[in-house]
């Protein structure tokens, strides 16, 4: 018993440090991608919208696809190998391919660097946070606990990142495609027990089949699901685009307002790490549905109180909010997936009725947001994505369907107890 236990606290660190790993590679490189694209590809700010829309589609397109080969082939690592190996190529595709291209045939290398960014990002990091929650469920572990050390490399990246890009954007590359490498012998190493005592609750004999997809989109809770995603998650990534423009104006001094954002930005990871550690039992004890439900909450009224605040204090206490928000949002929607949903499309689920439901909101609301910003105003659009995320919230109290939590279970036993069978 105590070897089963050894040998899971070492798979945990395995799994978390291939984690801690993806995400400091992808805050060094390409969480830098739009000012590298404006300062050394010289694209104009049209076309790097372009870049980030044909980014947005190829995303949605190969997320499902992901989903759909992780259904496929269980708990095998062939897709993280492939996704480790792209990452991997980094340096040598962005200093001699993508660069070169975008200055010399920019709607090629729009159309390949998508493809590459794709592959080892985009869809990518969505296939190793579904991988990683399997893995968790199956070896007896929190998938929060897991994810929580992304949000410790990418805010350890985010701490000197922008000094390296300063000396040059190759140094971030290169150190990208080096901490991939490190990451490839880390996913070597991972041991994966398929014959665990929690393999009869993640795995199942029967393969995902097309029709199992087909039957997946005529399912009432997938699209229930999906009108959630909308509604509110769409509001809650969306909003935050462009709150960094918002949230200078507090200032007098417009580069105060960039350093005290770029201050709460770590302090958001912080939350973000620490909340990664209790929110998996907050959920379990409250139920994913009603996880999903308080983090609508939350976005509505961030959001409203955002549009009607005057102060740079408040606004400053809004912001790290988004932390916990995103914690929350994803530690319960696994849990709901993984509580209703079959086994067989566990990942394409993830993939395809999140992850690509989140592209579609950012091709479809993204340009109306910004048209309503120059409009009537941060503080007007705002307050209206906020009510929206509450109206959404409401519908979806009565439209997603109810899930298991301690909480319930204590009550029924409190009154069990209080009225004894006789």
């Amino acid at each position: 018993m105590k070897n089963t236990s050894t040998n899971n606290r070492t798979e945990y660190y395995k799994i978390s440090s291939f984690i801690f790993l993806y995400f400091f590679t992808w805050s060094a490189s390409i969480g830098l991608l739009a000012i590298w694209l404006g300062q050394k590809a010289n694209l104009s700010g049209t076309v790097i919208g372009t870049v980030f829309a044909v980014n947005g589609v190829f995303s949605v397109i190969l997320k499902p696809i992901y989903g759909y080969i992780l259904d496929k082939i269980g708990m095998s690592k062939y897709l993280l190998y492939f996704v480790v190996a792209m990452s991997a190529l980094m340096a040598p595709f962005f200093i001699y391919v993508y660069q070169p291209l975008l200055m010399s045939n920019t709607l090629l290398g729009i159309i390949l660097g998508a493809l590459y960014l794709s592959f080892a990002w985009y869809a990518g990091v969505a296939a190793c946070e579904s991988y990683s929650d399997r893995f968790s469920r199956l070896n007896g572990m929190e998938f929060g606990q897991i994810r929580m050390w992304g949000s410790l490399g990418w805010a350890v990246a985010s701490s000197f990142s922008g000094l390296l890009f300063n000396l040059s954007p190759a140094y971030n590359f290169i150190m990208g495609s080096v901490a991939s490498v490190i990451m490839l012998v880390v996913l070597i190493s991972l041991k994966v027990n398929t014959n665990s005592a929690h393999a009869g609750e993640v795995l199942t004999k029967e393969k995902i089949a097309p029709a199992d997809v087909y039957a997946l989109l005529r399912n009432r809770k997938f699209w229930a699901f999906c009108l959630y995603v909308a509604g509110v998650a769409w509001m809650m990534f969306i909003a935050e685009q462009q709150f960094s423009r918002y949230f200078v104006t507090f200032f007098d001094d417009v580069h105060q307002g960039n350093a005290v954002f770029g201050y709460l930005g770590t302090v958001q990871s912080g939350m973000e790490f620490i909340m990664y550690m209790v929110i998996p039992l907050f959920v379990n004890f409250i139920g994913a549905k009603r996880g999903l439900l308080i983090v609508g909450l939350i976005v509505g009224a961030r959001l409203i109180i955002s549009g009607l605040c005057d102060s740079h204090l408040l606004i400053s206490v809004l912001k790290p909010l988004y932390g916990l928000e995103i914690c929350l949002l994803l530690v319960s929607v696994f849990k709901y997936i993984a509580e209703h949903f079959d086994k067989r499309v566990n990942a394409t689920m993830y993939l395809l009725g999140y992850q690509a439901m989140l592209y579609v909101g950012n091709v479809v609301v993204s340009s109306p947001a910004g048209l309503l910003y120059d409009r009537i105003g941060f503080e007007q659009t705002y307050i209206i994505m906020g009510a929206t995320a509450l109206t959404f919230t409401l519908i979806s109290a009565f439209t997603l369907s109810a899930c298991q939590c301690k909480w319930r279970s204590a009550q029924a036993l409190k009154v069990a107890e209080q009225h004894p069978t006789r």
